[in-house]
């Protein structure tokens, strides 16, 4: 008998291919994991008389004729039968199916289910369901049954339909070994929830639609107890592993000294609980969100001087060369004379010429510099480190789990910190960083000037169009400087390859309210305002992700000294870009934007003393999801709000990336937006396990659960996190 872990070749024959193909399944627990979608209802036993056209009936009736012909106009043969119940006629119509002759005899009574529709004025079921019996009654018992039955439809593809995997799901539960059940007996009982064996049963074929909400809250609850267990079990093994400890000292003294500020709260918090994991047994897996701005960078590296005080290196890896060679700047900036040459704050990029490159990764393999800044070059196989005890990685969601492993395998069980600006509900949290401590900096140092935020509606105001770049030349004459942010390099371009990262440009926008191809690129906007009256004495450079390496550090750089007034650029300026005197940030196309993306670009300005304004230019109509995201990022600024919109908004498809892992991306009945009291009590309960039980000694079916729930691959994803 299989089992949920037997192949599916096994109990399905060749059909095994066809599902591996369409669906990725190699296993009975696979294609039982296959939930449906939807259900249909067969509908209530209608008279034939009184059936409405399109939609679905079940009725009780007797075959009165059958008749079969070739058709004119295609191949194949039309199989017609005309069925009664006593008060009216229905015509069935079969195509190509001579066979069923032998059962639709006249006087063969059944029940009949289908769809309705109309031919020649005639109403007729096409390719009904049907089942035959013997006599009227059982007909009629066993139609009252079919009506309250509802019918599963399946995730399908063309070669292989609902129908197709009812049957096969069908026949795989036929066979099935009883499953164990993962959950420990308490816990299914204190919930309430149904045997595994059953909730599976109920869903794949459920007898009346009763059955499917303890069904679902069954199967929601099982998965993220085992997801839960998973990531738990993961925390547990990397404290397993034993960490050099770093313990502050004078250098971590001597900066704090010379700060000219004094932390916030949240910042002196997060720091504390840095100081603490970094002096613990095992490694420090920890994250660290908050808002633009909230001084991140400064927790970091506090972290990173506290690592420095016996030798120990720390490497910061950046999303892009433009953010690492800011990050370098800012750090030696705060370091200040003296701290910067005992530090060496060293940069390491992929774009420096080979000679600096060699200079760098010496200061590095010597331990000579105890902090790298860099982007994947980072993860070459020439870079090593002398003493590798701490990795930062900024702006984790840019980064995939082996490429972060690949930097934590240079060390022996380093530190790691990850940061991230863009806010975490906490379900998502849980469920995507669970085995994570996840730390929070809410608010934010004093001195910011704030951001009023504006959507210039074009499709409703188009001369608004022309008052933004009024509106800019109006700040730029004031001193300050401004970012006009386009989706695409050139709009013009062929090719949508002319995106430059986060987030490309939808291909049409038309579905959700927007344009449906890309009207802004960069090249166009700077050619518009080369030729715009009111910018004719204001300097205007471009910045994009396809320029050479040292030319966007350079117009980053002149920008940031004040001797450009506009910068026209994609998203490369989305995240760690830091120009006090940037007052304004216009978003071309801002409806092709995320919520979080838009919340991130928005915080490029405002940092200093100067006002922040941001101009969110969109064409989307209003009442479209497109429109809904950008009015919602005007409505606040609390990012934390935002990312609960976001999670609304798109649901958690793109929340779960698969840049995380396959473990987290592939939620089948569980969703982190209503789901999260669930999530909650199952980690609640998974902890319990696992502080009684931390081997799983006692608990084989969830081992196996995890494996399967978890499997090789994904099993080593999380394990690099």
């Amino acid at each position: 008998m299989p089992t949920l872990d037997s192949r599916l070749d096994g109990v399905v024959g060749t059909a095994a291919k066809t599902l591996e193909r369409a669906f990725g399944m190699k296993t009975v627990g696979d294609l039982l994991g296959h939930y449906p979608r939807r259900y249909a209802r067969r509908g209530e036993l209608t008279p034939i008389a009184s059936l409405p056209v399109g939609e679905p009936v079940t009725i009780v009736a007797e075959v009165r004729t059958v008749n079969e012909r070739r058709m004119r106009n295609r191949k194949g043969s039309l199989l017609e039968v005309v069925i009664s119940d006593g008060n009216g006629e229905l015509s069935l119509t079969f195509f190509n199916q001579s066979w069923r002759m032998k059962e639709l005899q006249p006087g063969r009574r059944g029940t009949f289910a289908g769809k309705v529709g109309q031919y020649r004025h005639t109403k007729q079921l096409a390719h009904p369901d049907y089942e035959l019996f013997e006599d009227v009654e059982t007909a009629r018992s066993s139609a009252e049954t079919m009506a309250r039955q509802p019918i599963p439809i399946y995730p399908a593809t063309a070669s292989l339909t609902s129908w197709q995997i009812t049957k096969l799901v069908r026949h795989a539960l036929d066979v099935l070994d009883p499953i164990e059940d993962p959950l420990p007996e308490s816990i299914r009982v204190r919930e309430g929830l149904l045997p595994l064996r059953t909730a599976i049963e109920n869903l794949h074929r459920p007898e009346t639609e009763e059955q499917l909400p303890p069904a679902r809250h069954t199967l929601r609850w099982h998965e993220a107890f085992v997801l839960q267990a998973a990531l738990l079990q993961q925390r547990q093994f990397v404290r397993s592993l034993a960490a050099t400890a770093r313990e502050p000292g004078a250098l971590l003294e001597r900066f704090d000294a010379r700060l000219p500020f004094e932390l916030t709260p949240d910042q002196a918090e997060v720091g504390e609980r840095i100081r603490a994991d970094l002096g613990g047994r095992w490694p420090m897996n920890r994250l660290v969100q908050g808002e633009v701005g909230s001084g991140k960078t400064l927790v970091a590296l506090r972290a990173m001087l506290q690592v420095a005080q016996n030798g120990g290196q720390s490497a910061l890896i950046a999303p892009t060369e433009v953010l690492a060679a800011q990050h370098l700047r800012s750090i030696t900036r705060m370091l200040g004379p003296e701290l910067a040459p005992e530090l060496m704050p060293t940069l390491l990029t992929g774009q420096m010429s080979a000679a600096e490159r060699r200079k760098a990764a010496l200061r590095v393999a010597s331990g000579q510099s105890l902090i790298v800044v860099g982007t994947h070059a980072l993860l070459s196989e020439t870079t090593t480190f002398a003493d590798l005890g701490l990795v930062v990685v900024d702006e984790q969601h840019r980064f995939g789990v082996d490429q972060r492993e690949s930097l934590r395998a240079k060390g022996s069980a380093p530190h790691a910190l990850v940061l991230t600006a863009t806010p975490i509900p906490r379900t998502v949290a849980m469920t995507v960083f669970g085995d994570l401590d996840v730390s929070t900096i809410r608010t934010m140092p004093a001195g910011r000037a704030g951001i009023s935020t504006h959507v210039a509606p074009l499709a409703e105001r188009p001369s608004w169009f022309a008052r933004v770049w009024d509106r800019v030349a109006e700040e730029v004459a004031q001193g300050r400087q401004a970012f006009v942010v386009c989706p695409a390099i050139d709009a013009d371009a062929a090719s949508g390859a002319t995106t430059d990262g986060a987030d490309a440009p939808e291909a049409d926008a038309t579905s959700t309210g927007g344009p449906a191809r890309t009207r802004w690129g960069v090249v166009q906007v700077a050619e518009l305002l080369s030729g715009h009256p009111a910018f004719s004495g204001i300097r205007v450079e471009i910045l994009h992700g396809k320029m050479p390496a040292e030319n966007k550090d350079a117009v980053m750089q002149a920008f940031a000294r004040g001797e450009v007034d506009v910068l026209v650029a994609t998203t490369v300026v989305e995240v760690g870009v830091d120009v006090p005197n940037a007052s304004t940030m216009v978003i071309l196309e801002s409806d092709r934007f995320g919520v979080s993306q838009l919340h991130q670009l928005r915080g490029r300005v405002g940092r200093g003393g100067v006002p922040g304004l941001c101009l969110l230019v969109t064409e989307a109509e209003a009442g479209t999801p497109s429109r809904a995201r950008v009015e919602a990022v005007a409505r606040t600024l609390d990012g934390f709000a935002l990312a609960e919109v976001d999670l609304e908004l798109r649901g958690e498809g793109d929340v779960l990336g698969d840049a995380q892992s396959g473990a987290r991306s592939s939620l089948r009945l569980l969703r982190v937006i209503t789901d999260a009291d669930i999530i909650a009590d199952a980690r609640a309960a998974a902890e319990r396990v696992l502080d009684d039980d931390p081997a799983l000694v006692r608990h084989p079916a969830l081992v196996e659960a995890i494996e399967r729930r978890v499997g090789t691959a994904e099993r080593a994803a999380l394990a690099k996190n």
